[in-house]
């Protein structure tokens, strides 16, 4: 088991996770597209007892099956859990504070699987960094991208 640390874009709602060997996976399913207004959501399952939090998340009841940790304060999308299944929740890959330790393992939800958004391969690739509007921005704000 590995302890890793994650949270929100604020920093308000964190937490520390003890990470074994557990897939992560991209679910589609509308559910997740509408909580996250994005074509896919990027998951791991862990057992509820190995994720303490540092500032309780918001919880939001999604359906009548499921709620999802939240940050009120900036809004970012935390996790997902089933109601009947309290001992097991789904935390966001992207709120780890290194997600290059996962990558997926299957697809769930694939009814509404957007195709065109899975293989982007070939596709131009822009660095933040190369992109002399975006660093502009920050320049003028004083500060840098974190």
């Amino acid at each position: 088991m590995t302890q890793m640390t994650g949270g929100c874009a604020c920093g308000a709602k964190r937490f520390t996770a003890e990470v074994g060997d557990e897939q992560a996976y991209l679910c589609h399913c509308r559910m997740c597209q509408r909580a996250s207004g994005n074509v896919s959501l990027a998951m791991v399952v862990l057992p509820t007892k190995t994720i303490r939090w540092d500032g309780e998340p918001d919880w939001y009841r999604s359906s009548a099956i499921a709620e999802r940790p939240f940050c009120a304060r900036c809004g970012t999308s935390l996790g997902f859990r089933y109601l009947d299944t309290p001992e097991k929740m789904d935390l966001t890959v992207a709120s780890f504070d290194d997600p290059s330790r996962f990558t997926p393992h299957t697809h769930f939800g694939a009814e509404s699987m957007w195709r065109a958004w899975i293989n982007t391969e070939g596709l131009p690739e822009i660095r933040s960094e190369e992109h002399a509007a975006l660093q502009a921005r920050w320049e003028k704000a004083g500060t840098t991208a974190d």
